[in-house]
């Protein structure tokens, strides 16, 4: 199995423009394809930097082209949880026939979204790249020839997998580049290389607002850790 993380720019997904336009980043929660409509169906996390942002972003997802349903969950301060059906895009047709599938929640912000993409082949992985390249931007993150012993280990541990992963895409963009910061810095380092005012200083804020910001961070990390921990084989 080719397992390849791309980091995706489409440009007939409603998901993209949304948060190109607007501070608000999806999640995928669960998503099922229909084989005779050709349509996805998604229930998403969303989440905005702000009130006003998470509701201009689920208007304008409302009200794009490509969106054939969108209904509301439940919604709470920044957050809130969608189901969606859209149609299907060219890089969805492009993987899926060439016997491609997703094997991992994807994750839209800032206008591109993280695929987890499999292959069964190392020769059918090179053609749907490259055939992706005619009508779509993206950046192959990483790329992973996993063996039998392999594929084991990640299907038996799929969930506190999948708990870790879904802790870390829950981190807003500020929690997260303010956590790749300090740690790029050496404030986890003992002892420390970097403080909270260094921090303060790189993002023009406050000592208060960077430990806030870290707080929330490590908060939403290390329970996505414990959780994980609870059902690790």
């Amino acid at each position: 199995m080719i397992d390849v993380a791309m980091d995706m720019e489409q440009y007939d997904c409603p998901f993209i423009d949304t948060t190109d336009d607007h501070d608000v980043s999806f999640t995928a929660v669960h998503w099922e394809f229909d084989e005779v409509s050709k349509r996805l169906e998604t229930r998403l996390a969303v989440e905005g930097d702000e009130r006003d942002e998470l509701e201009q972003g689920l208007t304008a997802l409302q009200d794009h082209d490509n969106m054939r349903e969108c209904s509301l969950f439940s919604k709470r301060g920044e957050q809130a949880v969608i189901r969606t059906v859209i149609d299907q895009t060219n890089a969805m047709k492009v993987i899926r026939e060439n016997g491609g599938y997703i094997t991992g929640p994807f994750h839209i912000e800032d206008g591109s979204e993280t695929w987890e993409v499999g292959f069964d082949e190392e020769r059918v992985a090179d053609d749907t790249l490259a055939e992706l390249e005619r009508n779509n931007e993206f950046t192959v993150e990483s790329r992973d020839a996993l063996d039998t012993e392999e594929l084991f280990d990640l299907l038996e541990n799929a969930e506190p997998a999948m708990t870790m992963l879904d802790g870390c895409r829950s981190l807003s963009a500020v929690e997260r580049e303010t956590l790749s910061a300090a740690a790029g810095a050496g404030y986890y380092q003992e002892p420390r290389e970097a403080t909270l005012k260094d921090l303060a200083a790189e993002f023009d804020v406050s000592d208060t607002a960077v430990s806030k910001n870290l707080r929330r961070g490590e908060r939403k990390v290390v329970r996505s850790v414990v959780a994980a921990l609870s059902d690790l084989e």
